[in-house]
């Protein structure tokens, strides 16, 4: 009885894995990814039912509504996997059985999308990828899109093997903590990321002069008793490597973005991003807080305040 058995192949795991890429291909407003998700059941249906009113049937159950993290997908295609298996090897397995797993699953699983993907691995590689890329390294762009598609790939093969070999009882852990903990913890580990790239990609300079002090003779270079030619070069460049920045002027100018920078670095860029936030949380479209951005900044350089 055993060996006749049906079983699904690995290249017919493979076969989905690969078409379950495309799960938002055919996305539509009645019921969302529920052509995606059928297109990459194919090749399990014809390997499961031979016969064509069996395979029609199957592909009338998957065109139900579906939606989730296109990426979590995977470990419900997985289980699905198994329970087609199982109702192709003569099991009790409904319809409505089937819907309902998926539907159970989907839900708490698009939750863990988008904090572990969108706001967490991809906002560490892009920085990764953008700081190698500023430095003028063509590898930057390359090795982003290398280690994105590695790790999207490897995950979708993966937790679809893990949720096709322990079956309909990864539907057990949804009702856990497992998942509320890697929610958790993803979300802090992108905000951490994401406010560490705040003082290096935010950018605010308040020019408004605080004081202006005469520095005493010997705190500044004096250019006009420099020697003529590399003689006067070397003695520059060795009073600048002992008085520092300061020494090029004979005002000292403390600015109000350099009074900032001794209390809080970086100040000013966080205070933005965070009203930022605010607004995006009071429903305010992205595209009135940019152009804003535009007309705060250009209003600033005119009245010389940044």
């Amino acid at each position: 009885m055993a060996d006749n058995q049906i079983k699904l192949s690995v290249n017919d795991r493979r076969s989905v894995a690969w078409r379950h890429q495309f799960l938002q291909g055919s996305w539509n407003y009645e019921r969302m990814q529920n052509g995606g998700w059928c297109y990459a059941m194919i090749p399990a249906i014809k390997a499961l039912y031979k016969n064509k009113d069996d395979q029609a049937a199957a592909l009338k159950r998957h065109l139900e509504f579906y939606n989730t993290h296109p990426y979590v997908s995977a470990p419900i295609i997985g289980v699905t996997l198994a329970l087609e298996e199982e109702r192709a090897n003569g099991m009790p397995v409904e319809d409505q059985a089937i819907q309902g797993v998926k539907v159970g699953m989907m839900g708490p699983l698009a939750g863990v999308g988008d904090p572990v993907f969108w706001f967490t691995v991809r906002p560490i590689l892009g920085a990764l990828g953008a700081s190698m890329a500023l430095g003028g390294s063509i590898v930057g762009p390359i090795l982003f899109f290398v280690l994105w598609n590695v790790i999207r790939m490897a995950f979708l093969w993966y937790t679809q093997e893990f949720g096709y070999s322990v079956g309909t009882t990864i539907a057990k852990d949804l009702s856990g903590g497992m998942l509320g903990k890697i929610t958790e913890g993803a979300s802090i580990l992108g905000m951490f990321i994401i406010g560490a790239l705040v003082q290096r990609w935010v950018s605010i300079s308040f020019t408004p002069i605080v004081s202006t002090v005469t520095q005493a003779e010997g705190a500044y270079i004096d250019w006009s008793s420099l020697p003529a030619g590399a003689e006067g070069i070397k003695s520059a460049l060795e009073q600048y490597s002992s008085l520092g920045a300061t020494g090029l002027n004979v005002d000292k100018v403390t600015t109000l973005q350099g009074n900032l920078d001794q209390l809080i670095p970086g100040l000013a860029a966080v205070a933005l991003t965070l009203a930022c936030c605010k607004l995006l949380k009071k429903n305010v479209s992205p595209i009135t807080i940019i152009l804003a951005l535009f007309a705060l900044g250009i209003v600033g350089r005119l009245i010389g305040f940044m």
